[in-house]
């Protein structure tokens, strides 16, 4: 009993998407449309989140150091360092390497500093890391009170920016995301209650004839999750190979730019869209029928 009923649903489903042909085709077309959207905003928010961690993570305080400091107060000053709130890692660095770092960024141009060996200018430092980008601020202005600090330098001025600017990234990026869903879901829901307001008379007469309310809600039900996972399925097939492209190139010709290219993570945005268009195509044919069952 409960075999042959669930082939009349599928079977009824199955009638209905041939017979609405277009209509079937429009409802997949605007669900691809939709989660094509939605999962290039995703990945586009995924990307800038990356981008901003990876400055973020490359932020570090350098703490240039006086002349003539014994080693017993460089060793305090370590401790007195690792004491401040939010420094994560401290590392000392000479002046002889320091010497050494420059020559290394200048590549081809390190002769510019040849012959400084013998009366190095540059002192010795301590590079700061702290746990967390927005700490960068606070643990400078602590570092440059402690006693035998010549300077402190962590990109003032642009290192506030640029966290204002992530911080703006990731509030603005998430509501956009929202925004966008919640577009598609009503959306995708409008195209679905077209196509039962096609079939309202069909609807009345069984409600008429004693048919309850799952039993005729359920074909339905199968052809909006059809729909959906349709759609889901070609927008997420776009999508991997739009974003593959994307990335093939991107690695290429600006090797410097570093993009999500996790597969398990593109593989999570790509199932979501699979699942989004099921459980959209589910939903949005369970809230356009409620009108119609009121017989």
């Amino acid at each position: 009993m409960i075999i042959n009923t669930f082939k009349y649903y599928i079977r009824e489903a199955a009638t209905s998407l041939i017979r609405n042909s277009w209509l079937t085709v429009a409802s997949v077309g605007t669900i691809v449309i939709s989660l094509l959207i939605l999962g290039s905003s995703l990945l586009l928010v995924l990307n800038v989140r990356q981008v901003a961690s990876d400055v973020e993570s490359s932020l570090e305080i350098t703490v240039f150091l006086e002349d003539d400091l014994e080693q017993d107060r460089l060793d305090q000053m370590k401790e007195e360092i690792q004491f401040v709130p939010g420094v994560a890692r401290v590392d000392f660095v000479t002046k002889e390497q320091a010497l050494e770092n420059l020559k290394e960024s200048l590549d081809d141009r390190a002769y510019l500093v040849s012959g400084l060996e013998d009366d190095n200018p540059l002192p010795n430092s301590y590079v700061v890391k702290t746990r967390e980008a927005e700490l960068v601020p606070d643990a400078a202005r602590q570092l440059k009170k402690l006693e035998g600090v010549e300077q402190v330098r962590y990109g003032q001025g642009v290192v506030e920016n640029l966290l204002a600017l992530t911080h703006w990234v990731r509030i603005w990026g998430s509501l956009a995301l929202l925004v966008l869903g919640v577009a598609a879901v009503l959306l995708i829901s409008t195209t679905i209650r077209m196509s039962v307001f096609a079939r309202r008379r069909e609807i009345g007469i069984m409600k008429m004839l004693g048919a309850t309310n799952i039993f005729v809600r359920m074909p339905f039900m199968l052809e909006g999750m059809i729909i959906g996972v349709t759609g889901g399925l070609i927008a997420a097939l776009l999508i991997n190979f739009g974003y593959l492209s994307l990335l093939n190139k991107v690695m290429f010709s600006l090797p410097f730019i570093q993009l999500v290219d996790d597969p398990v993570t593109i593989y999570r945005v790509l199932g979501g869209l699979l699942g989004a268009g099921f459980v959209i195509g589910a939903l949005g044919s369970a809230i356009s029928l409620r009108r119609f069952l009121r017989v």
